[in-house]
């Protein structure tokens, strides 16, 4: 990394330079000999005071839209929480929801907002077991009557006690260690219902008021964590959500054949098992649920679309041997629209392919779409929901090397809108079996999500859901509705793509989408 720090002279210098030739870091190291140029033998301009400064957040992902990058590096997340397991608790309204997602966002996985745990998870919890499921247990209801039994089993766990109300930093400072009265009053209130007290948490005890300043501060210090480079997330508490099983009636027999591939690894990636089934949960009737509201829905007919629903992109991707051009996007009034893939040389890419995205961005609803992939090895069809910062994605995908099979997938991170995490690479991607060939006809395939399941449909029937934590959370910020055709860089996703089954199409005919609500840009 390098910087510059010019001087008033030396900015007036550098403007009678102009224009800039080429990249503008090359360019200023030739304008060196005109300039009066002092070096520094030490970093004096640091991205971050806390920790060695790297290249994670630079110009990548403007070189990626641009195509300049052709290579994808999977993103993966190092940090491992060093103290554990957290429990917290504390009254309505005092922030756990957002304390459960800052745990997330340090590397703890999280399990939060539930009246109760899995059965088997609280058994190995009351065992003292080291190999649970989560390593930070927020707002979980039956806990409150095992405070004092947890503080024993788990020596090095820590307890995080939330409090409404903005008190001072010194109050805050003031219950982390053993301050008689103070702690005792605050912990009192906060377990009301426990049936002990906290005497063997002594030493290990956070009192975190919802707002209170330099939250990150206190939470890292207490836990020995180097706080992310973004704000605390603030977000209105869940409550406690009561574990429940499938509202729908299909059982795990009934719903189509499916086959894990190899998922990320990651603090919000459960390893698969035969046995999990995450931790489904209801609403909580204090809460607002986003429900499908079909008097919101935007129906598209591809024969004559509303292209001002729709960006047409222009970019592409790490990964992607494409670049995107709103040209393949095809339409007439005779049938249904076509995005076509070709081989043209694009000086940055060697093909060309068509991408749509919706200019809303929605959160939860049904995402439903009529078309038919593209038959050819190679070549990916997707249907899907996704977000930056941090990356989150929801996907209906068709790989051609596999025409009766749907590709699933769900990528999660933690954070409030704009948070810098985009982990992820492979995701967690499970083959499901349609029962006939997509590429030979149109057929209807939907994603359905809520606060509580995500569902995949194909022409009506559920074929797949996911619920909390099965493997990962459920996304939980606004994104926008995708449709492209692309071709992989890896063959091992769609096969080897041969030049002489180009042009490959991609047939829409229609989509309905139904948000729960929509957020304007």
């Amino acid at each position: 990394m390098s910087g510059y720090v010019l001087s008033r002279t030396g900015a007036e210098k550098l403007l009678g330079t102009l224009p800039v030739r080429g990249p503008v870091d090359l360019w200023l190291n030739h304008q060196f000999g005109r300039l009066k140029v002092v070096a520094t033998a030490r970093s004096v301009i640091e991205q971050r005071r806390d920790q060695t400064s790297n290249n994670r957040y630079s110009v990548i992902p403007v070189l990626s839209r641009l195509g300049v990058m052709n290579s994808e590096t999977p993103g993966l997340f190092r940090g491992r929480p060093p103290l554990g397991p957290v429990f917290a608790l504390g009254p309505s309204g005092s922030g756990l929801s957002s304390l459960a997602m800052a745990l997330s966002m340090l590397g703890y996985r999280c399990c939060s907002d539930v009246d109760r745990l899995p059965q088997a998870e609280m058994q190995r919890l009351l065992r003292g077991h080291s190999d649970g499921t989560f390593d930070a247990y927020v707002n979980v209801g039956e806990l409150r009557d095992y405070v004092e039994r947890l503080a024993v089993l788990y020596p090095d766990g820590r307890l995080i006690l939330t409090a409404d109300g903005p008190e001072t930093t010194g109050q805050m400072e003031q219950s982390v260690g053993t301050q008689g009265d103070f702690l005792d009053r605050a912990c009192t209130a906060a377990v009301a219902q426990s049936a002990g007290g906290i005497g063997q948490w002594r030493g290990r005890v956070l009192l975190l008021p919802s707002r209170a300043p330099r939250i990150w501060k206190a939470l890292g210090e207490f836990l020995h964590c180097v706080p992310p480079p973004s704000p605390y997330p603030y977000r209105q508490d869940l409550g406690h959500r009561p574990l429940d099983e499938p509202a729908d009636s299909t059982s795990v027999e009934q719903l189509s054949r499916s086959r894990r591939l190899q998922f990320d690894t990651s603090p919000w990636v459960v390893a698969p098992h035969s046995c999990w089934r995450g931790v489904p949960s209801a609403t909580n009737s204090d809460a607002q649920d986003d429900e499908i509201t079909e008097s919101r829905a935007i129906i598209d007919d591809f024969r004559r679309p509303d292209l001002s629903l729709w960006e047409l992109r222009d970019d592409t991707f790490p990964g992607n041997l494409a670049l995107f051009r709103p040209s393949n996007f095809v339409t007439n009034d005779c049938g249904p629209a076509q995005i076509v893939l070709r081989k043209e040389d694009l000086s940055v890419r060697e093909y060309s392919s068509a991408a749509l995205s919706s200019r809303e961005r929605f959160l939860y609803g049904r995402f439903e779409v009529v078309l038919k992939p593209s038959w050819a090895p190679g070549v990916v069809t997707g249907i899907f929901l996704q977000r930056d910062s941090p990356r989150q994605e929801i996907d209906i995908e068709f790989v051609g090397n596999r025409p009766r099979q749907m590709l699933t997938n769900v990528y999660y991170n933690p954070g409030a809108d704009g948070a810098r995490f985009d982990y992820g690479y492979r995701g967690t991607p499970i083959l499901i079996d349609l029962g006939f060939d997509a590429t030979e006809d149109l057929h209807s395939y939907a994603i359905e999500w809520s606060p509580n399941h995500m569902r995949w449909y194909v022409d009506g029937r559920l074929v797949h859901r996911r619920a909390n934590w099965e493997p990962t959370p459920i996304p939980h910020l606004p994104m926008r509705f995708h449709l492209n055709l692309w071709p992989p860089r890896s063959r091992e996703l769609a096969g080897r793509m041969r030049v002489r089954n180009l042009p490959a199409t991609c047939t829409l005919e229609s989509v309905r989408l139904s948000p729960g609500s929509v957020v304007h840009p």
